[in-house]
Formats: C-alpha cells, sequence, structure tokens
C-alpha cells in the first residue's frame, strides 16, 4: 500500500512533496482553478461538508468519477447538528467507505478544507473525542486502498460536492446515485469533464 500526499496549484499538475507541502489556501495573484481528471486507473474522490452557522445543521456530500470524467458515484446526506470541521470529515469518511464497498482501490482524493487535509495528511493529533472517532476511522481505511493520493483544491473546483453537500439539508435519509448525476449536478459535471476553469482572486 502507497499513500500519497500532494499539493495542488489551482489548474496545475499535482506534484508529489513531502506531507509537509501541501498547499496554503492563500495566493498573491488571482489562479485559474479547475477539476481536474485522474490518471487512468484511478478513481477521483471529491467531498464537501456544509454547515448552516445561524442553526448548526449539517450535511455532507461527494462525487466519483474516472480518469475519463463520467461519473461513477455521489452522495449526500443530512447529518444534523455539527460543525463544519466534523462535517468534512464525515464527507470524506463517507465517502472512502463508498470506495470499498464499490471495489475501487487507487484513489485521488480531494477537498476544499485545508485544515481536513493537514490532520489526515500530517497526521495532526486533535483533542477533540468526536475529531478523534472519524479520523481514526478514515485512517483505518485509507490502508485498504492500494494506492490514495490527498490533495486541497480552491472551492471553485469543488463544485459538484459543494453541490451534493447543499442538497443532503433535503433529504431525510442518505442519497445515494450510480452511473447517472441528479440534474441538480449535472451541468457541473458536465463543465468539470469538459475542464472549465474560474478565476479565483486574490484573498485580502
Amino acid at each position: 500500500m502507497k499513500l500519497i500526499f500532494t499539493k495542488s496549484f489551482g489548474c496545475g499538475r499535482a506534484l508529489q512533496r513531502p506531507v509537509g507541502l501541501i498547499v496554503r489556501n492563500w495566493h498573491k495573484e488571482p489562479v485559474l482553478v479547475a477539476w481536474k481528471k485522474p490518471e487512468i486507473g484511478w478513481t477521483k474522490l471529491n467531498f464537501d461538508g456544509s454547515c448552516r452557522c445561524r442553526t448548526g445543521k449539517a450535511s455532507i456530500g461527494g462525487v466519483l468519477r474516472n480518469h475519463e470524467a463520467e461519473f461513477l458515484l455521489g452522495y449526500s446526506e443530512f447529518i444534523g447538528q455539527k460543525n463544519s470541521t466534523i462535517a468534512e470529515l464525515v464527507a470524506l469518511e463517507r465517502g472512502l467507505e463508498l470506495v470499498l464497498e464499490d471495489g475501487w482501490s487507487d484513489v485521488w482524493v480531494e477537498g476544499d478544507s485545508k485544515f481536513l487535509v493537514d490532520i489526515i495528511a500530517k497526521k495532526r493529533r486533535v483533542s477533540c473525542a468526536e475529531l478523534q472517532k472519524h479520523v481514526g476511522h478514515i485512517n483505518s481505511i485509507i490502508p485498504a486502498l492500494n494506492n490514495c493520493m490527498l490533495t486541497h483544491i480552491y472551492r471553485e473546483g469543488n463544485r459538484a460536492a459543494d453541490k451534493f453537500a447543499q442538497m443532503g439539508y433535503h433529504f431525510e435519509k442518505p442519497q445515494v446515485w450510480r452511473h447517472s448525476p441528479p440534474k441538480e449536478v449535472l451541468r457541473i459535471v458536465q463543465e468539470d469533464a469538459q475542464g472549465k476553469k474560474f478565476i479565483r482572486r486574490r484573498r485580502r
């Protein structure tokens, strides 16, 4: 089993680097951001967690696609009262569970929460018991994969997963779509497959 951690800058190709060099979530100049296809034989999991600050309600979502950007699976779920970090962890956890269920073994995992990517990639200790539980489960799943690459992407490149997460607020039970995406996500999946780019402006 080989675990690879990389950094990814906008539309640039992911480069293999030591764990400590995962991309920081800031930039000085505008950058182009786009979802990127995985290599042949790999499956890409994009995940996202959502939390509404006023109510504390949270939901999760994610999407799996192959090297031709074809939709394989999407998931969406309302998870009750959770903070944003827990929501991100649960989104990743659920996505990895589905990866195992469907038998994919070479997986590129990508999310827009740098904090969460750092927790998993750098194996940082967390004090919260609930965080520990989810991190522990994620770390127990990863060794079951043949290869796993984890990267951070700006939100503009994670739109499909974000849309699935937003949809989760409307469901009473967990939802899973296979082979064909729901109409709410279809346009985003098509734009990702076409390599649509977005300009991310400098953060002040």
